[in-house]
C-alpha cells in the first residue's frame, strides 16, 4: 500500500514514517506539512491510503483538503489522525469524506488496522467514539429525533463556513476551493439560510459552537 502523510509537525510524521514502513505491505512514499501539500502530492503518487492531521496552521486545513481530494481522487481512502477526540470532528470529516478516524494516541496495532481496513473498502472509526457515531443514527423504539441543521449542510458549505467565519473574503475563499466568488456567495447565502443566522457575528458564534474555528 502506498501511503502519504500529511500532519504539520516534522517529528509527527517522521515518527509515523518510521513505524509504517516496518510493515511489510505498507510504503510511506511522500509526506506533507499542509492540505495543500497533501493535495499536490496526491495528484502526483496517487496513492492508496492518506492519512491526514486536522488542524494544521498557518496551512490548509485537513477538512478542507479532504473535501477536494476526496472529490477529484476518490480512490485515494483517507484516514484522519489527529488528537480531537471529538463527535463533532468526527462528523464533520465523514461528511467531507474521510473513510476512518484515529488518535494520534492509539496504539499502533490500531493504525495499521485502520489503514487495512480503508484500503479494503471499509470504514474504520476509533472504537471510544464508534457508540456516540451509533448513537447519532440509530434511534431507541424507532422514535423520532430532532434534526441539528448542520445535519442538512452540503460537503461545500461545510468548507465555506468556517473560512467565512475567520474573515476570508468572498475571492480568498473561491481561491482556497478552486470556485468561482458567486459560488461562494451563493454557498454562503444557503448555508446562512439552513442555519437560520442573520449576521456574521452569529455565524461566528456557530462556527465556535461547532468547533470549526480549529480547521
Amino acid at each position: 500500500m502506498k501511503i502519504i502523510i500529511a500532519d504539520d509537525h516534522a517529528v509527527v510524521r517522521s515518527g509515523f514514517m518510521h513505524i509504517l514502513n516496518f510493515q511489510r505491505d505498507m510504503e510511506v512514499v511522500a509526506t506533507a506539512a499542509d492540505g495543500l501539500e497533501a493535495y499536490d502530492l496526491v495528484a502526483k503518487h496517487k496513492p492508496d491510503v492518506l492519512l491526514m492531521d486536522l488542524s494544521m496552521p498557518p496551512g490548509e486545513s485537513g477538512l478542507i483538503a479532504t473535501g477536494k481530494i476526496n472529490e477529484d481522487f476518490p480512490d485515494t481512502k483517507i484516514v484522519i489522525l489527529t488528537m480531537y477526540d471529538d463527535e463533532e470532528y468526527l462528523f464533520h470529516v465523514l461528511k467531507n469524506g474521510a473513510s476512518g478516524y484515529v488518535l494520534k494516541n492509539s496504539p499502533d496495532e490500531e493504525l495499521f488496522a485502520a489503514i487495512r481496513t480503508v484500503y479494503d473498502g471499509g470504514t474504520y472509526i476509533q472504537p471510544s467514539m464508534a457508540t456516540s457515531l451509533v448513537r447519532e443514527f440509530v434511534k431507541k423504539d424507532g422514535e423520532q429525533v430532532e434534526t441539528d441543521p448542520f445535519k442538512i449542510l452540503s460537503k461545500r458549505e461545510i468548507e465555506v463556513l468556517p473560512l467565512v467565519a475567520k474573515g476570508y473574503g468572498n475571492k480568498e475563499i473561491a481561491e482556497k476551493l478552486y470556485i468561482s466568488v458567486k459560488t461562494v456567495e451563493a454557498h454562503k447565502a444557503k448555508l446562512m439560510e439552513k442555519l437560520n443566522l442573520k449576521s456574521k457575528p452569529e455565524l461566528v458564534e456557530y462556527a465556535l459552537k461547532k468547533k470549526f474555528l480549529n480547521f
